[in-house]
């Protein structure tokens, strides 16, 4: 892929420091290290390492390391392959349904001043609701299994808390003696995921208020009298909660290219940028309200920096999860347990071969061999070899 015209680092090195110092009253240290980090990506800041490939010994010169910072849009390449690869050796020989459960606008606020607590709430309440409604025998009636990625972002960078889960359309019976086909073209009623899902976020919700775990600062204070917060509770439960079920995949392969598009991502990748010029960003943005259509917005560098951090996760927040019998502590036994009983096995493509812990990160630009690390360099040993050079540059 050729490297974009204008990055997010870009614009992070020719504004983040005017922009720190002017929002500074809000910033957070997790916030700066993730401006730092983006700013930092790939220079010499970060010290280098160099290369050389194990089958023809062509060795490449001094390559910066990555910040491998999770907000990073360089860095989540290398991590979205090996997810991938993993998930591809645990694909099931049936179709795979996606839906996604969102949270009303009405609660954008909250959310936003209590992402941990809020996001995992979102997480139990969504995957809560889909194990319930499943395993009832007048919808399925089985356990089913799936994984679920946090997302909070929309199209315009705006804060848009929401989950994606992805299901195999089925699930084990109680017995675990079989597996069960979904009886409806959707895989579940969506009206009574919506119900449910609305029912067991707001008692969560509830709960953590009366527990004393939500913050209220500022705009969110008049919100500790109880009955005002017990009318926002009225507001959001009178809305309709969107739970969008999609249609079925294709083919269980097609999954995995869906879900590039889903896993390891940022509020917006560089490619969607299109300039930096007299202190505004434009980029592309999908207008879902009008027909889907790509239209350009500008907005100021502090806007889009605002914009871009909303969406920084809680420190060691997991934003991947799985859930049923796709469970970290059940996944192998159960999913093989899964494929004896739907039988036939999944057609591989050629790059699964590799498993997630052997993938390439690196080629051979000359044979397309694996790159190996044969030498790594500090930022002052970095520093210092710039300076050598430059000595020399300067004496010849």
């Amino acid at each position: 892929m050729t490297k974009p015209p204008l990055e997010v680092a870009d614009i992070i090195r020719a504004a983040g420091k005017g922009f720190i110092q002017r929002q500074r009253s809000w910033l957070t240290d997790l916030h700066r290290k993730v401006l730092f980090a983006i700013e930092h990506c790939r220079t010499a800041a970060l010290g280098g390492h160099r290369d050389r490939c194990s089958e023809c010994g062509h060795i490449v010169a001094i390559s910066f390391n990555s910040c491998r910072n999770r907000h990073c849009p360089r860095c989540l390449g290398n991590a979205r392959r090996k997810w991938l690869s993993a998930r591809q050796r645990e694909l099931l020989n049936v179709p795979y349904v996606h839906l996604v459960f969102t949270l009303p606008h009405r609660l954008a606020p909250l959310v936003l001043n209590n992402k941990k607590l809020l996001y995992s709430l979102l997480f139990r309440a969504s995957s809560a609701t889909l194990l319930e409604i499943a395993a009832e025998p007048k919808h399925l009636g089985a356990e089913i299994g799936f994984f679920s990625v946090l997302h909070s972002w929309g199209q315009n960078l705006m804060f848009h808390p929401h989950v994606h889960c992805v299901i195999p359309a089925g699930g084990l019976s109680p017995d675990h003696n079989a597996w069960i086909h979904p009886r409806y073209r959707f895989f579940l009623p969506r009206g009574v995921l919506s119900e449910v899902f609305r029912g067991k976020f707001i008692d969560g919700l509830e709960q953590a208020y009366r527990r004393g775990e939500l913050s209220l600062p500022r705009q969110l204070r008049p919100l500790a009298d109880e009955r005002t917060f017990r009318a926002l509770l009225r507001d959001v439960h009178q809305h309709r909660w969107v739970v969008d079920v999609k249609r079925p995949f294709a083919s269980p392969q097609f999954v995995l290219k869906y879900l590039a598009h889903y896993t390891h991502r940022v509020a917006i990748s560089n490619q969607r940028l299109i300039s930096l010029s007299e202190g505004k960003v434009t980029f592309r943005w999908k207008d879902y309200k009008d027909g889907s259509k790509h239209k350009p917005m500008t907005l100021t560098v502090d806007e889009f920096l605002r914009r871009f951090l909303l969406h920084t996760l809680p420190l060691r927040f997991v934003r991947i999860r799985f859930f049923g019998f796709m469970a970290n502590r059940r996944r192998t036994t159960m999913l093989s347990l899964c494929k004896n009983l739907i039988g036939g096995k999944v057609q591989e493509t050629a790059t699964t071969e590799e498993t997630a812990e052997t993938a390439p990160t690196w080629l051979c630009p000359l044979c397309r061999g694996r790159m190996v690390v044969i030498e790594r360099f500090t930022a002052w040993q970095l520093f210092l070899q710039t300076l050598m050079e430059k000595n020399l540059v300067d004496t010849s």
